[in-house]
């Protein structure tokens, strides 16, 4: 194995393993509080089902990515690619959509109580079960490509025409224009969720500014301590979302970039390398993000060191 396979296997297994041991975490700390409480907040909700769609980005991309890089099973035949692809794409989707979900309820979260957009917040969360059906058969339906054109990795002056690398496999289109019309609902289905939660947090934030004003400029007088605790709470809410939107806009914008650039090579690039920067970047997200939402969020905290606390215990009366 050369020096760039071992880097390349390298940066994927800590993807994997952080990404699989975080959202992990988060999933089951979830699960533990629906089964103690009987239900989960919707914002709760969003980020479990976030949770799971960045557990199957990691899973699915990258895990397999490592053993068939190490040589320890490799699965990307054609059928193979065309499934590990189509999973990965509609997962990929479905956690910037999500994390749009997350963004905008959590803006309808701060509208004043009584006003046309906290009715909005209302009724989004009752059909909150109705909105993920919906962005799962939307992404599902968008994530066809796939399963027409995904090939193993092979050598065929076709694929050189229109094709694209992404190391195993081969995206083989019939021609230029079904690539780059492909590209472009692509590029579209990440753009316009990533912008309209750029918009809800540019909202939150200047929310979070003028609420600060106002509370500098009520300091004078007889200090509130639900008001106080609600703020903190509301600004740790939106802190975290904003912190999640920045880093999707981040690894996202850089692997849309990538994406673009590949659709204007006339041929097929002879190195995979674009196609493991953008995985790469689309799956660091998944990696990271359930550090941010350890951190911040105290639910997950507290089930977390719950159960740590039961182990500690049950190793004490054990010993």
């Amino acid at each position: 194995m050369n020096s760039d396979a071992l880097m390349r296997g390298m940066l994927f297994l800590s993807l994997t393993a952080m990404g699989i041991l975080g959202n992990g975490g988060v999933i089951c700390a979830f699960l533990s509080a629906m089964y103690r409480e009987g239900r989960l907040l919707p914002a709760d909700a969003i980020v479990l089902h976030l949770a799971s769609a960045n557990l199957m980005v990691v899973g699915v991309r990258c895990l397999l990515e490592v053993l068939a890089t190490f040589d320890i099973y490799n699965v990307f035949d054609d059928v193979g690619c065309k499934a590990v692809i189509f999973i990965y794409r509609t997962s990929r989707s479905l956690s910037i959509w999500l994390t749009f979900v997350l963004s905008a309820y959590q803006c309808l979260s701060v509208a004043p109580p009584g006003s046309r957009w906290a009715d909005t917040r209302l009724l989004m969360a009752q059909y909150l079960g109705s909105i993920f059906l919906v962005l799962w058969m939307i992404n599902t339906s968008m994530s066809v490509a796939p399963l027409l054109f995904a090939t193993g990795a092979k050598n065929d002056s076709k694929l050189v025409q229109n094709g694209i690398n992404v190391e195993f496999c081969f995206l083989s289109f019939p021609s230029r224009i079904s690539r780059d019309a492909n590209g472009a609902v692509q590029v579209g289905r990440d753009v316009v969720p990533i912008a309209l939660m750029a918009v809800a947090s540019l909202i939150i934030l200047a929310f979070l500014y003028r609420h600060t004003r106002q509370v500098k400029g009520l300091r004078s007088g007889v200090p509130v301590a639900g008001g106080r605790q609600g703020l903190s709470a509301e600004r740790r809410a939106a802190v975290t979302v904003v912190t999640l939107v920045t880093l999707y806009v981040l690894f996202y914008g850089v692997d849309n970039g990538l994406w673009v650039y590949t659709l204007t090579v006339q041929q097929t690039l002879s190195s995979s390398l674009i196609s493991d920067l953008r995985i790469f970047f689309s799956s660091l997200y998944a990696a990271v993000s359930p550090i941010i939402i350890i951190a911040s969020n105290k639910k997950v905290n507290k089930q977390l060191m719950c159960g740590n606390g039961r182990k500690g215990f049950s190793e004490t009366t054990s010993a």
